[in-house]
């Protein structure tokens, strides 16, 4: 099947972006480098096309009930106009995605990761009751993060909106750049920024005010690499490496997003005999020694012993030390304890250190 292109692709070829094939779409890897890039978000601002992300709509009366049920934190705590990180499980606890709930004034958007968007989609058409509509939007949809420092001041010259007044993780709808437009203090790169969700064909138009607002920041187009190595900076999970159906929130240390007295929800029996037993195991980050980038899959070794395997790794370009998250029998997850990574036969030494890295 012909990958799929965002609003924004001829951009990123004339920019001379490299491109690859990413959740069934053409997007940009990197323009420049990623360690170029990922320092322009932690010092001034980037922009990434995330348009990619998946965008599904519940409305109707019982649009609360669903999402509620669906999702594994409280939906029923958001005031119109926030928005909230969660989860859905299967009934056995393991990860179907994790995604960000937005509660507008007469629906609620789940904004999911782009590899699970049909598959989410069809999870949650699966749970459908009376008095919902279940909407993929996703198409329609351009989505662009805004991420760093300067990532207000650039925004607020396009907009009449006072955007120092949106606290994290609340949002605004509104116009920006002459368009409306969902504008979100959210972001996968642990600084300040935003997240803009509008109709596709304003697509290059947005993108090119944008630029145009934060040329006195030296404002830079940033590809998924450098967003993939911010996030693992913040221990930001990633689903398919860090979560995945296998896994539960609860050993992946989203024990905070999990509200086990809120009621039923999907999972919820199976995570309250987790929580009763004990985690077997955790998702810690750890710092490598020397120049191996640890990968997904390697096996984590404690005296020889497997005691389990990395998720994530990359060069941190902030601590110039490579880094990883994996999980770790939870008897051996202690921080400052000395872990090994076997890096294809060879043997790696590490270290478990307090996160977020950065």
């Amino acid at each position: 099947m012909e990958p799929k292109r965002t609003g924004l692709y001829d951009i990123h070829v004339k920019l001379g972006a490299k491109m690859v094939e990413f959740a069934g779409f053409l997007m940009p890897i990197q323009y420049t480098s990623m360690i170029e890039e990922h320092r322009k978000v932690r010092e001034s601002v980037g922009v990434f096309d995330v348009s990619h992300m998946g965008e599904i709509e519940i409305r109707g009366p019982k649009a609360l009930e669903l999402v509620n049920y669906l999702t594994i934190n409280d939906a029923s705590k958001l005031q119109v106009n926030q928005a909230q990180y969660t989860a859905m499980c299967y009934p056995d606890g393991g990860i179907v995605d994790d995604l960000i709930c937005y509660r507008q004034e007469d629906r609620y958007l789940l904004v999911v990761n782009a590899s699970n968007t049909e598959k989410d989609y069809q999870w949650i058409l699966e749970h459908q009751i009376e008095g919902v509509e279940i909407e993929n939007i996703s198409e329609r949809i351009t989505q662009l993060a805004v991420q760093g420092k300067n990532a207000e001041p650039t925004l607020q010259k396009l907009t009449t909106i006072d955007l120092s007044a949106i606290k994290f993780y609340w949002f605004v709808e509104g116009e920006l750049a002459g368009v409306p437009m969902i504008i979100s203090r959210t972001g996968y790169t642990g600084e300040p920024g935003f997240e803009l969700y509008f109709d596709r064909k304003y697509s290059e138009d947005v993108w090119n005010k944008v630029f145009e607002a934060g040329k006195e920041f030296d404002i830079a187009p940033i590809g998924l690499g450098a967003r993939d190595t911010l996030r693992l900076e913040k221990k930001y999970c990633l689903y398919g490496n860090d979560i995945d159906e296998t896994t539960n929130p609860l050993e992946a240390g989203l024990g905070w997003i999990t509200k086990l007295q809120k009621g039923d929800f999907i999972g919820r029996g199976a995570l309250l005999k987790i929580k009763e037993e004990g985690i077997k195991r955790k998702l810690v980050g750890f710092v490598v020694e020397g120049r191996v980038i640890p990968r997904h899959h390697y096996p984590i070794l404690v005296e020889g012993k497997e005691v389990g395997h990395v998720t994530s790794g990359c060069y941190s370009p902030i601590l110039e030390k490579n880094i990883g998250l994996g999980y770790v029998a939870v008897e051996h997850a202690g921080i400052g304890n000395k872990i090994v990574i076997n890096a294809r036969g060879r043997e790696v030494p590490a270290e478990i250190v307090k996160t977020p890295f950065v």
